[in-house]
């Protein structure tokens, strides 16, 4: 690989056509999709903790995302980490772990801004953490994910309006985010206004099957699509049907892949107290 991962990094985000980043959840996974040629991976916090049998973004998985990045960054891709919320409240905290994550080799971190309850963390305290992980390690592409839309779309609530996310990807990238996240926006017209507010700050769009395209997010202006967990639903749903199927010939695969939350209650047997 280069001798300048980072500076790699950030140029696939303002390449001729945006960045597709598949998601992994284990060292099979993102050796597969090494092998198969993708110059970046990302990983997957829903797939890492509930293959560990944990929630997602319950701060649970530090030492197993640890683990994961030490392991992957021997591929020769480019990795940026999903740390959750960062794995600590302080932002020393945060900004420690990102500068061991980019010590270990990787090129960038996503933090995002939900939290476990259902809510979004402060906005001045959000700023601080940013702030303070680009202040530790300059060079680490930090991608600012604000959850103003997904928290709505899993929870079942009113899509907020564009203004809710633009006004933390406004502060996120005054305090030092390199590239913003908002999961879950999905009408075309906002993703067009998000990308001209932001200028020259990538935004990275969450893929969803159904909705969006390759082409037409490249139209829109979006540097990054990001898979997040729908490798690992899907990589599941195929196992558990094709096991299905072997045992009961002629049978036609169930549906689609688990959603979020159907794949997020896999992690329920191994989480309940008796």
């Amino acid at each position: 690989m280069n001798a300048s991962p980072h500076a790699d990094f950030r140029r696939l985000h303002h390449a001729e056509r945006p960045l597709l980043l598949p998601n992994a959840w284990d060292h099979a996974s993102a050796a597969a999709l090494a092998r198969r040629g993708f110059p970046a991976i990302g990983t997957t916090s829903l797939g890492v903790a509930v293959a560990a049998g944990l929630p997602d973004a319950t701060g649970a998985t530090r030492e197993q995302t640890l683990a994961l990045a030490r392991g992957i960054v021997r591929l020769p891709v480019l990795v940026t980490v999903d740390i959750e919320g960062g794995f600590g409240e302080r932002p020393e905290e945060v900004a420690a772990l990102a500068a061991e994550l980019d010590e270990a080799g990787v090129a960038g971190v996503n933090i995002e801004d939900g939290r476990p309850d259902g809510t979004l963390a402060p906005l001045t305290h959000q700023y601080a953490v940013i702030a303070a992980v680009k202040e530790r390690v300059p060079r680490l592409f930090v991608n600012a994910r604000t959850d103003t839309h997904w928290l709505a779309a899993i929870g079942g609530g009113m899509t907020p309006p564009l203004a809710a996310a633009a006004e933390r990807a406004e502060a996120y990238v005054r305090a030092g985010a390199d590239g913003v996240f908002v999961p879950a926006l999905t009408a075309e017209r906002d993703i067009a206004a998000l990308v001209r507010d932001l200028g020259e700050t990538p935004l990275n769009i969450l893929f969803a099957p159904g909705r969006h395209t390759y082409d037409r997010l490249a139209e829109l202006g979006v540097r990054r699509i990001s898979c997040g967990s729908l490798l690992f639903r899907a990589a599941l749903h195929r196992a558990v049907e094709l096991a299905w199927t072997i045992a009961h010939p002629g049978a036609d695969p169930a549906g689609d892949p688990p959603s979020y939350a159907e794949a997020q209650s896999l992690s329920d047997p191994f989480t309940a107290t008796t």
